[in-house]
């Protein structure tokens, strides 16, 4: 699914895998009809990174992104941007867990909001 977030720029749902297994480069983040997208999420992660993985990905489970050059994504746990939040700029983040979320836990499977400039 792609959503559009305005200016002209999408985030998008990753309901497939990556091509090959690899994420992609986060200046490759386009549609098929060329239009930038800001962000894709997914819903796997993999222990031996350079791979983003998912079936249907949607709020509270994410454990991958890839955002664009020029692009933040910024997240929430809690509904209405509200909760702990985070910011990514252009980059890969193979595993959430990773990315600590308050005192004792991760950003895997728990973004609960989104929105991608």
């Amino acid at each position: 699914r792609s959503f559009s977030l305005g200016m002209g720029l999408f985030l998008q749902i990753r309901t497939a895998p990556c091509k090959q297994g690899g994420c992609p480069a986060p200046a490759d983040l386009k549609n098929a009809n060329g239009s930038k997208i800001c962000a894709q999420l997914y819903s796997d992660d993999n222990p031996y990174y350079a791979q983003c993985l998912g079936a249907a990905c949607c709020s509270n489970k994410v454990s991958s992104l890839v955002v664009a050059p020029r692009c933040e994504l910024g997240i929430w746990s809690r509904m209405g941007k509200e909760g702990y939040s985070h910011k990514f700029n252009g980059g890969v983040v193979y595993r959430l867990q990773e990315i600590k979320k308050g005192l004792l836990g991760d950003w895997d499977n728990s973004i609960s909001a989104y929105y991608c400039k």
